[in-house]
């Protein structure tokens, strides 16, 4: 017997019926929610140094704990553009009952963010550091640090290289030489005027410099002088100099000053530098690309604080890193990237705990079986024995190597290093000299002692009960707070351009990242 078919039931659905909509949103969004919790946040902050970025008179303006509301909870919900966020105002409810139904186009979020928040975004992070502190969620105790490379918002086909900056100068400047050489030539009238003179005084008081601007004033005194007595040849050597040579050489020393000791700069963000990226290791043809390098310290896996800068290299970081925290913590630990001299005087002298890795850290704390490994760390300098009797080193075959000089070395945050230099004497008989060294001639060392000071302190800190337990829980702080930045809210890209607006953007992820943390 055939079952007859089934008549399909479906929900009611009416449209245009306003009674079928809920009496306010607050209806939808249940308790405990992320928006809830973003909202409670923003509200229990002292926002005076916000406030006080808006002037009176005008028409009247969004309120900026309203906006500030809606971008970091745009944030959390990996929402980074301006018109995406408008989008969302006008969309989602959950926008719409953070911001009261209020609906900023993307032009006046954008100015928000760019502008109103660009130079109080560090006390907005402070005042929700403190908020986590105040909860017990953050102790301001072990301070994690580590850094990584994100992309500006640059392109990176436009780049200025230092190298390519500095030949394309001097190849201007040899031209600008030759031309300077024509028309002294084409005149000889001024030729036995001035005798054997270089042109470059020849103009007049001229300072004899290469700059744009001193050959500019050269060109233009010439110019003066010899008017009305040019041949043809003469007035395009003059063309070529004003309009040609001159314009690039003024280019050129307006990208030094840009360049500022960086090795490149993008012509799109002038303030990114180009650096190799993390995710692009292994790849057939991966170039450098403009980004910033972002130093993150964490706790309980909660961003405490932040810093961008120019530089690629973590060591040269840590410093300026630490002067922008408003708070001081007890102890710092790192990778073996940071551990520094520089950066070793710096926590002594700010009396912090030094868990500082240094780059031979694990060759120094592990046994090794395999003798080529045992070879290679015999023949470290640090590990050859020290004579104070002397002031001489004694290598593993029983050499002495004696004192040469000291030489002072300053890096680039201006801290001055001294480093005493050692030579062996008799190095071409010994049997071991192919181990110890490459050099044709005997062997030589340069040697920090503050530096083994400071290591040999690091090293038993790190290796004590504490030193061990923040080495394991160092593992798991950093790292997983970049991981859930860059995989889970998939921030790889700043989408504002310059260091301060990177800034400010790089702020409201980690405190978007923060509350996801709470709401977790």
């Amino acid at each position: 017997m055939k079952r007859e078919k089934s008549v399909p039931v479906f929900k009611p659905y009416v449209m245009n019926q306003m009674s079928l909509m809920p009496q306010s949103y607050e209806e939808k969004i249940p308790a405990g929610h992320l928006v809830r919790l973003v909202n409670e946040a923003i509200e229990a902050l002292e926002l005076e140094v916000l406030l006080a970025q808006y002037e009176g008179g005008g028409t009247s303006s969004y309120h900026p704990k309203m906006m500030l509301k809606v971008l970091v909870y745009a944030y959390c919900k990996k929402i980074y553009t301006s018109r995406k966020i408008a989008e969302a105002l006008e969309e989602n409810i959950h926008f719409m009952w953070l911001s009261g139904e209020q609906t900023p186009d993307f032009r006046t979020l954008n100015d928000f963010r760019g502008r109103r928040m660009k130079g109080v975004i560090d006390e907005v992070f402070s005042a929700v550091v403190e908020q986590l502190v105040e909860k017990g969620y953050v102790k301001l105790e072990n301070y994690f640090l580590d850094g990584s490379k994100i992309e500006a918002d640059a392109n990176k086909h436009k780049v200025v290289w230092e190298k390519r900056r500095n030949r394309y100068e001097g190849n201007v400047k040899a031209k600008i030489k030759e031309l300077l050489q024509v028309i002294e030539a084409e005149n000889e009238k001024e030729e036995a005027e001035y005798g054997e003179k270089d042109l470059e005084s020849k103009g007049g008081g001229g300072s004899g410099e290469d700059t744009a601007e001193a050959l500019r004033e050269t060109v233009h005194a010439l110019n003066e002088r010899l008017k009305g007595e040019r041949s043809k040849a003469t007035r395009e050597v003059f063309k070529k100099l004003e309009k040609d040579c001159l314009p690039r050489l003024e280019k050129y020393e307006q990208q030094k000053k840009v360049l500022d000791g960086r090795k490149s700069y993008s012509k799109t963000d002038p303030d990114a530098t180009c650096m190799r990226m993390k995710e692009d290791r292994g790849a057939e043809k991966a170039w450098p690309k403009p980004a910033y390098n972002v130093q993150l310290g964490t706790e309980g896996q909660f961003v405490v604080g932040y810093s961008l800068h120019h530089h690629s290299s973590d060591p040269i970081c840590l410093i300026p890193h630490f002067e922008k925290l408003k708070h001081t913590p007890k102890n710092a630990v790192t990778d073996a990237a940071y551990g520094s001299e520089e950066n070793y005087a710096y926590l002594e002298q700010h009396k912090l705990g030094n868990y500082l890795k240094y780059t031979t850290f694990y060759q120094d704390t592990h046994r090794y079986r395999h003798p080529e490994i045992i070879r290679k760390h015999a023949f470290r300098a640090d590990h050859f024995e020290y004579d104070p009797d002397t002031d001489e080193f004694i290598c593993p075959n029983k050499q002495r190597l004696g004192y040469l000089y000291t030489g002072k070395y300053k890096t680039d945050n201006g801290y001055e290093s001294e480093r005493h230099h050692y030579a062996c004497t008799n190095c071409q008989d010994c049997p071991l000299k192919s181990q110890c060294t490459k050099a044709k001639g005997n062997r030589r060392i340069q040697i920090s002692f503050k530096l083994i000071t400071y290591r040999r302190q690091a090293r038993e800190n790190l290796t004590s009960e504490t030193g061990q337990a923040l080495r394991k829980q160092r593992s798991v702080e950093v790292e997983t707070v970049f991981g859930n930045i860059k995989h889970n809210m998939r921030f790889r890209r700043f989408h504002l351009r310059g260091l301060e607006k990177a800034n400010t953007e790089w702020g409201l992820v980690c405190i978007a990242h923060n509350m996801r943390k709470l709401a977790s």
